[in-house]
């Protein structure tokens, strides 16, 4: 008796928590990017350079709800030391945070009407508007 309670306390934990899905950074699929490498969306997203694999200007964004779970994956930090980060290179002029967006659609909708800019949402939310660059797995 103890197993089968046992094995149904693992089967309703397995489907009460929702699986997490890779992150999939995104750019416009016009943008002429194929690819672009773990190193430089750490440099994009983190500030260090404002330019895309093609020389364009980056211009990143952050999907306020996915931020943690992104940050933790691209640079195993928290977002308390993300943000942290942040107010000092702003307090110092040195540059900008990436623009904050509150859903996957303004994702979409900014990808796909600026070939410029850089975002990521759960994977399993990519449409065809936009082209997957880098997948970062949790």
């Amino acid at each position: 008796m103890n197993r089968v309670r046992a094995s149904l306390f693992v089967l309703l934990l397995a489907t009460a928590l929702p699986a997490s899905a890779d992150i999939a950074v995104v750019v416009n699929k016009d943008s002429g990017i194929s690819h672009v490498s773990r190193s430089d969306a750490i440099n994009i997203f983190m500030g260090r350079y404002r330019k895309l694999p093609n020389g364009h200007l980056a211009l990143p964004i952050d999907l306020t709800p996915l931020k943690a779970r992104f940050y933790r994956a691209l640079v195993n930090k928290d977002l308390a030391t993300v943000n942290s980060y942040w107010a000092r290179l702003v307090f110092s002029g040195e540059a900008s945070p990436p623009q904050q967006l509150k859903n996957e659609a303004e994702v979409l909708e900014l990808i796909s009407n600026n070939a410029n800019t850089l975002g990521y949402m759960d994977s399993a939310h990519v449409t065809s508007d936009v082209h997957v660059v880098l997948i970062l797995g949790e």
